[in-house]
């Protein structure tokens, strides 16, 4: 199928971004590819929600109070127990609530994109409240910039740093490694096989090591001595003397041998290649055509990794609106996407986590640096189905829409006979809704 106005209207609401809103109007007559450039802009957030470094103080005191009360034999009251977890479902209710009612959501695939990519588990009170804040401070900001300026933000925020253990990361040769305190490789590990150059990027265990050293040092502030920190260089555990990985030498010493060496790693080829094979496998197919992935690179090569033009590169290639190619959504894309099309929706935070959890993607909770799985395969075992389905009946039953007009709104004239047939001839409004939730149409995008 060719570009259209009207079919690529379709895709670019789907594939691009996470569905139309039910009030929207079928747009036959925009340019799509504008319409969707103009959506690359910083997404925004409730600036009233807590940053990182008074999250970390908050945590202190917290903790504080935790270690008071066990030496008095007493309880912490309900309020006081329930910070990290109401914490972390006020971020939550936040970013969905954003998602929903936003009228452009590439900018929101993209970030939740890197937020998989630079993936954080919240896996304890503290990670459960500073793990939404990486993607506010250190990946929307620096969203549409260079590559190497994201990875440089996210390796030096304080969820990454303490989720991968960099805190405790010495130097062999510094004070505080002469000290007993010894190198920790988690960090440096996975920013080679997970947020550059990929597990075949050609590294070595010896790079790994040089790339550890390069970084080690960076560090979280002590709320209770530095409370207006958050990433802090503590020289006393950097290890001394130039650095040489991927064959190349660092001499300078300091912040900048790690700041230096994470920005060569981002202009490497093997970075190039796997970033851009993954941004396209996200947006337009598990399997992307070799010709879409070699504009990508060009780009990312011209633009020393700039995400914006890459991004627009995407926009641009015609291997990206093929009707024939599609991803099978995940739990979070079929949630957001239904949440959108329901009108008068009135799902809270705390609601859609525990929808999510029971999908197997809940925020934040990937279990592994690694993130969440993106290809098809990995969310479409019989369990996960039969939960779509109980979830596409849930749902439906809250709502009273007009589910032919909804499939009009969200799917246009993309449908089967079968699908459409199936929708409008439902022996309920609940039955029909169901079935357009549970459609190959919607379930793919």
């Amino acid at each position: 199928m060719q570009y259209s106005h009207f079919n690529a209207s379709i895709i670019a609401a789907n594939r691009f971004g996470y569905g139309a809103k039910s009030t929207d109007n079928v747009k036959q007559n925009i340019d799509a590819k504008a319409w969707l450039k103009s959506g690359l802009i910083a997404p925004d957030f409730d600036n009233s929600l807590p940053t990182s470094i008074s999250l970390r103080q908050q945590l202190y005191e917290y903790q504080q109070q935790r270690k008071k009360a066990k030496k008095q034999g007493k309880e912490l009251s309900k309020e006081q127990k329930s910070f990290p977890r109401q914490t972390y479902i006020r971020f939550i209710d936040d970013s969905f609530t954003q998602v929903v009612n936003a009228d452009h959501t590439i900018q929101w695939r993209l970030l939740d994109f890197f937020s998989n990519h630079f993936s954080v588990t919240a896996q304890s009170n503290v990670l459960n409240v500073l793990a939404p804040t990486l993607e506010r401070e250190a990946i929307a900001p620096n969203l549409f910039g260079n590559f190497e300026d994201l990875l440089v933000a996210v390796v030096k925020h304080p969820a990454m740093l303490l989720y991968l253990n960099n805190e405790r990361s010495f130097g062999p040769n510094s004070k505080m490694g002469k000290r007993g305190k010894g190198l920790n490789e988690n960090l440096a590990r996975e920013i080679l096989e997970l947020h550059t150059l990929g597990v075949n990027g050609g590294y070595t265990q010896q790079d790994v090591i040089e790339l550890a050293k390069g970084i080690t040092g960076w560090s979280i502030a002590y709320p209770a001595k530095e409370p207006d920190k958050g990433f802090v260089f503590r020289e006393k555990g950097h290890e001394p003397g130039s650095r040489k990985l991927l064959s190349r030498t660092y001499k300078k010493g300091g912040v900048e041998q790690g700041e230096l060496m994470l920005k060569d790693i981002a202009q490497h080829a093997s970075t190039r290649h796997f970033i851009c094979k993954k941004l396209a496998s996200h947006f337009v197919s598990d399997n992307p055509p070799k010709s879409l992935l070699d504009k990508l690179e060009v780009t990312w090569q011209k633009t020393n990794g700039n995400i914006k033009q890459v991004m627009t590169t995407l926009i641009d290639a015609e291997e990206s609106w093929s009707a024939s190619l599609q991803k099978y959504k995940t739990p979070r894309d079929f949630v957001l996407s239904s949440m959108r099309l329901l009108p008068n929706n009135k799902y809270k935070g705390r609601q859609v986590q525990q929808v999510l959890k029971q999908l197997g993607q809940a925020p934040f909770k990937a279990g592994s640096p690694a993130g969440f799985a993106d290809t098809e395969a990995d969310w479409m075992g019989a369990n996960a189905v039969m939960t779509r389905i109980d979830l596409a009946m849930n749902v439906a039953s809250r709502f009273k829409a007009n589910a032919e007009q909804l499939l009009a709104t969200a799917l246009s004239n993309t449908v089967s006979e079968l699908t459409y047939l199936s929708v409008v001839r439902a022996e309920s409004r609940k039955q029909a809704t169901a079935m357009l939730l549970l459609s190959p149409e919607f379930q793919r995008r």
